[in-house]
């Protein structure tokens, strides 16, 4: 049987609501705080157009959450691999880890470079059908 992949999910490394992302945000500032996912995804102000772009042509529902909003199937995975991250989750139930921390640290911000390294590991796992 072969599993299809249903959607993604993004999990910054920062609590969300009016406290967890005032914390993150005087963090960034003292630099105590970072979260490589944001850097893709955020600009200095708001959410990056370039982001907005290639997540609605991706095929695949992409959401993004908050530490302390992480839905019971991912949260296995935060607590193996840490935060952030990229899982996929498939049609079987399961949910797997596309781009961990490092991975996406290493693309500096870069949505060009995100959208690059989530093609090849959706290649890399069999996740076609997904548009890019």
């Amino acid at each position: 049987m072969t599993v299809a992949p249903v959607g993604l999910v993004g999990v910054y490394h920062a609590d969300g609501g009016p406290i967890g992302e005032t914390r993150y945000v005087i963090g960034r500032l003292l630099g105590t705080a970072h979260c490589s996912l944001c850097d893709i995804t955020h600009g200095a102000l708001r959410r990056k157009a370039a982001w907005d772009t290639m997540a609605a042509g991706l095929g695949l529902p992409f959401d993004l959450v908050h530490l302390n909003e992480v839905p019971s199937d991912i949260a296995p995975l935060v607590v193996d691999r840490g935060s952030p991250l990229v899982a996929l989750r498939l049609d079987d139930g399961t949910a797997q880890v596309l781009l961990a921390a490092a991975d996406l640290e290493a693309l500096a911000g870069s949505v060009d470079e995100f959208a690059a390294a989530l093609r090849g590991q959706l290649a890399a796992v069999g996740g076609g059908g997904v548009t890019m």
